[in-house]
Formats: structure tokens, C-alpha cells, sequence
């Protein structure tokens, strides 16, 4: 039978459940150990308020009642680093390359809501880059770049047509091309994210997004295609659509990542899948859910390949025992194909979803020690 809410709400819970658990092992502490940061309700205290540049690791544990996410902001709202879904209780570790001395920002979001509770954090010393030193390293985030750009440039062409498609009132194509444009946009979401004031424009929800904000992007034309019916501001929405996917692809070709950004982004990405796509909740209009879960794991897999020399050299067992959880997550998406795409999220039968929650819960144990790994 199809998939219940309720057991939409089961799964998410159980995928939050581990999301939150994955690297949560208590580390040393001291001047150089993991800086520990205790989030509650109404509070955001981090024991340490500087750093040197390089390597920088958070502990964050929450001991509030609401969920947490806990962000490292640079200048203009940049997002070097984030973790997200901290259940009450739980502890997530977040490892950070920051390359250049300066002033950042921390913030606990309680709720996972608004602009959350700041502190000021800075960093010093001489600006260094893992990849000046590490040829492999070096060439990882080369191959990922190279990646983001390829992924970018489909993501505008998709987006352009998508947008002429809903202009000109060609109902059945836009929705035809609605998927297809972001599975591009989901392929490189933690880039596009690091953005943060361009990604609720672009990819914000009706029920997420902040308090007095436009609902516009992908799901507000999502809206209008499968339940409202196109409005009189469709076309401008979709309009303002495709200038800030023009915006994220430009600043998405020319942010400086650093391995560890990949490794997070791996990671950030089956949280994605835990959090929006399992749940049927991402395109609740729609039910193209699974397209969307397919692109992510595509993201999280090509993060992965840019560091696997990496990775093979400093930990072989590792990069084994990601390949096995890929392969076994790749063959049962593969079951859910429907002619060039996939079924809809409502055709799913519970067991389905109960086989695809298994599936992302093996796969993230591994892929949560990458950053690690990678950082040594």
C-alpha cells in the first residue's frame, strides 16, 4: 500500500536519530583538542573563541529540547562550515579547513530556524591551505571543481528552460522539466548552500522558510503547477527563479573549496536525503522525491570519488566499506526507475521506504568518517 504519513514521520525520525549519532565520540580536550560547544534553547556557548588557521574541530552537543543545527559563518553569511539535525541530547562533530586569518562567526540554531544565536570567533596566524602542501589533496578539489562546473552550467540550461516553459504556459513541460532542472541543483547542493542568502530563494520551502520572507523558487512554482494552477505572478517568480540560479552558478565556479568542504558536503548530502527526500516532504506537490534522493546520493558519490586516492591511502577499509553501502543504495533506487526517472513518492509501499531508510542509515556510518580521515 502507499507510504503513510506517519511513517513518513517514523523514517525522518530514525534517520535524524543517526545523522545526529554519526561522529558524536568524545575527543580530547585542550588548546588544540576539539572546541567544545554546548547548545541549549537559548544559548550558544563555545568554550574556545579562536583558533589558528587550518584544521578547526567543533564538538557540538545539544542540550536544549529543540533540534539544532550549528553553522561557522565568514564574511557576508558565507557558510564554511555546518551541521545539521543535532537531536536533543546528541553530539555531531564539525571539522573546518579555514585557510585565511580574520573574523568569523559562530551560530546555534535552535529550531533550525532564523538567524540563530551568534559569537564572534576569530582566527589567526598566517593563511595556509592543505592544498599547497598535499599534491593529492590538491588534486581532489581540482576534480571536484571540475565536477561543480559541469553540474552548474546544466543546472542554468534546465533552469532556463524550465523558466520559458512556465512563461509561456506549457503546463505539462514545466512539470516535465521540473525535475530534470534539479537534479543538477541537488547534485551540488552543500556548494550552493554555502550561499545562504541566495539558497531560500532558490530552494526554500512554504513552511521553512524565514518569518516575513517571499515564497519564490522551485517550490513555489511547484506549488502552482500541481495545486494552485499558474497565478498572475508565476512568470516573475519564475523570472526571479532563473537570475538567482544565473547568481549561485557564478559564485558556485568560483568559490575556493577545501577537501574537507567535500568530505562534509558527502555527508551533508544524505542528510538531505534523511531530512527532505525519505519523508516525501522536499516536493510535496509533486512527489518527485526520488529524483531528487537519486541526485543527491549522485552528489555525495562524486564528492567521495574527487577524494578516494585520498582516502584509499589513509584508510583502504574505509573506502571498501563506502563502496559496498553505494552499490547497495545504487541497486535498490535502481528498483524505483520509472522510464527515464523514477516512480512517484506516493507509489511507494511502506516496506519500500523502510528498505530505503536501512539503506541511508548503512551508508552514513562511513561516509561520516571521511572528514576525518581526510583532515589527518
Amino acid at each position: 500500500m502507499p507510504v503513510t504519513a506517519p511513517l513518513r514521520t517514523a523514517a525522518a525520525g530514525s534517520l535524524l536519530l543517526l545523522a545526529a549519532a554519526c561522529g558524536s565520540q568524545a575527543a580530547p580536550a585542550g588548546a588544540d583538542g576539539p572546541i567544545a560547544v554546548e547548545a541549549t534553547d537559548d544559548a550558544c556557548k563555545v568554550a574556545r573563541t579562536s583558533a589558528d588557521t587550518g584544521n578547526v574541530t567543533f564538538e557540538v552537543t545539544n542540550k536544549g529540547t529543540k533540534v539544532t543545527e550549528f553553522y561557522l559563518y565568514a564574511e557576508g553569511d558565507r557558510i564554511l562550515g555546518e551541521v545539521e539535525n543535532i537531536g536533543p541530547g546528541l553530539t555531531r562533530r564539525l571539522i573546518v579547513e579555514v585557510t585565511d586569518a580574520g573574523k568569523l562567526q559562530t551560530a546555534c540554531k535552535p529550531g533550525m530556524k532564523g538567524d540563530g544565536i551568534r559569537g564572534e570567533f576569530t582566527v589567526n596566524g598566517e593563511g595556509r591551505k592543505s592544498t599547497d602542501t598535499d599534491a593529492a589533496l590538491a588534486e581532489a578539489t581540482k576534480s571536484y571543481q571540475r565536477y561543480v562546473n559541469s553540474q552548474a552550467d546544466s543546472l542554468l540550461t534546465k533552469t532556463t528552460e524550465f523558466v520559458d516553459a512556465v512563461k509561456a504556459g506549457r503546463v505539462e513541460d514545466a512539470k516535465a522539466l521540473y525535475p530534470v532542472a534539479r537534479t543538477y541543483w541537488e547534485r551540488i547542493e552543500p556548494v550552493a548552500e554555502s550561499f545562504g542568502d541566495l539558497d531560500p530563494k532558490i530552494d526554500g520551502r512554504e513552511d521553512v522558510i524565514e518569518e516575513g520572507a517571499e515564497f519564490t523558487g522551485f517550490h513555489r512554482l511547484e506549488k502552482d503547477l500541481w495545486q494552485d494552477g499558474l497565478k498572475a505572478d508565476s512568470a516573475g517568480v519564475a523570472d526571479r527563479l532563473l537570475t538567482d540560479v544565473n547568481d549561485i552558478v557564478s559564485r558556485a565556479k568560483t568559490v575556493e573549496l577545501t577537501p574537507v568542504q567535500l568530505a562534509n558536503g558527502a555527508k551533508e548530502l544524505l542528510d538531505e536525503v534523511a531530512t527532505g527526500k525519505i519523508t516525501g516532504e522536499e516536493d510535496r506537490y509533486s512527489h518527485t522525491d526520488l529524483w531528487d534522493f537519486r541526485s543527491n546520493v549522485d552528489g555525495s558519490q562524486a564528492a567521495v570519488a574527487a577524494l578516494r586516492p585520498v582516502i584509499q591511502e589513509r584508510d583502504a577499509a574505509l573506502v571498501a566499506s563506502v563502496d559496498e553501502k553505494f552499490k547497495a543504495l545504487d541497486a535498490l533506487l535502481e528498483t524505483h526507475r520509472a522510464g527515464d526517472g523514477f516512480k512517484l513518492y506516493t507509489d511507494l509501499s511502506e516496506a519500500d521506504v523502510k528498505a530505503l531508510s536501512a539503506a541511508v542509515d548503512a551508508l552514513g556510518e562511513p561516509i561520516s568518517k571521511v572528514a576525518e580521515v581526510v583532515s589527518r
